[in-house]
């Protein structure tokens, strides 16, 4: 793999842009027109653009809005919400916080996490389990809670949207992902990548190249580019410049290991080099902790054998942590 940080450039309709109009109809012949079209993006490249979401663009702004307003708080304030304080991996994470490229320096990017909000009493808290619990909100910004928890409802509903497109995809019911939508415990991140330094230590970058590790991940860009993908064939990585009212969407390792790898889990990274302040959200959808995740029925040929061993969303997601953070 090349470590230089220089990427060719992808031009926009290079990567698959897809309108998924069709999903919200009532003709299952138009939503699965739509989903073989994202089945096709799955087998060979594993990240795609969506077009005609239905994600409001005024509470997209205002997330960002928001974003902004949070990382210009004084440090003082911002470690004072430090996930390190929250049993449910909630919270503020500095600058240089994670590792996701093994070898490599730290990410040079600042973020917030944000999951759904859990009562002290709440069963699944009491019960220790992995990344339920309550968040941790800025008290400087009073619009900051109400904007990220209608945006997270929006995008738990159109992720599984997609992930019912998936199954179609798969030639399985529309519904067959039912059970891992249910009660997810996926991740809202707020993300600030400032300009790559000029002085920068050798192979620092916002963000080390890594795979995703749950279901779908669905990406809401600023106009900075930055996000980079490994390109198989090339053996090169390729900028994915933001296309304007578009999500990115990438598959992440649980849907790899579902179909055996026929839908590929891809490598990206960030390297900011526009000069200018990039902030993105990404949300992460897990699914639900004691869904199990095994080879599907379609996805494995006469005499094949499964690549993966069955793991539950909980424990697929510790092993992954105990990876990235120690």
């Amino acid at each position: 793999m090349n470590e230089s940080l220089c990427a060719r450039h992808l031009e926009a309709a290079a990567l698959p842009l897809i309108d998924i109009a069709g999903l919200f109809s009532s003709d299952l012949d138009e939503r699965v027109a739509v989903a073989e079209r994202i089945g096709a993006a799955c087998r060979e490249v594993g990240f795609f653009c969506i077009a005609n979401h239905g994600v409001d663009a005024a509470l997209q702004q205002a997330v960002f809005e928001q974003a902004r307003a949070f990382f210009a708080l004084p440090e003082a304030s911002k470690r004072a919400l430090d996930k390190l304080f929250s049993k449910a991996n909630r919270g503020y994470e500095p600058l240089r916080g994670q590792v996701l490229e093994a070898g490599a320096p730290a990410d040079l990017k600042e973020g917030f996490y944000i999951g759904e909000e859990l009562a002290e009493d709440d069963p699944r808290v009491l019960a220790g389990r992995f990344n339920h619990g309550a968040n941790q909100w800025p008290s400087e910004l009073a619009e900051f809670r109400p904007t990220m928890e209608r945006y997270r409802d929006a995008m738990s509903a159109l992720a599984a949207r997609l992930m019912g497109a998936i199954a179609l995809s798969l030639q399985l019911p529309e519904d067959h992902f039912a059970g891992f939508c249910r009660d997810s415990m996926s991740t809202l991140r707020l993300l600030h990548y400032p300009p790559q330094p000029a002085n920068a230590a050798p192979g620092e970058k916002g963000c080390g190249a890594h795979t995703d590790f749950g279901g779908l991940t669905l990406l809401l860009q600023d106009e900075n580019p930055g996000l980079q993908v490994w390109d198989r064939h090339s053996k090169s990585w390729i900028h994915a410049a933001p296309v304007p009212g578009t999500y990115v969407v990438n598959l992440g390792d649980m849907i790899a290991r579902w179909t055996n790898d026929q839908y590929r889990s891809t490598l990206h990274r960030v390297v900011n080099m526009s000069g200018r302040e990039r902030y993105s959200v990404p949300f992460f959808f897990s699914g639900n902790p004691d869904h199990l995740v095994e080879c599907l029925p379609t996805c494995l040929a006469p005499g094949e054998s499964p690549r993966y061993p069955a793991v539950t969303v909980e424990e697929h997601h510790r092993e992954m942590y105990r990876r990235t953070y120690g």
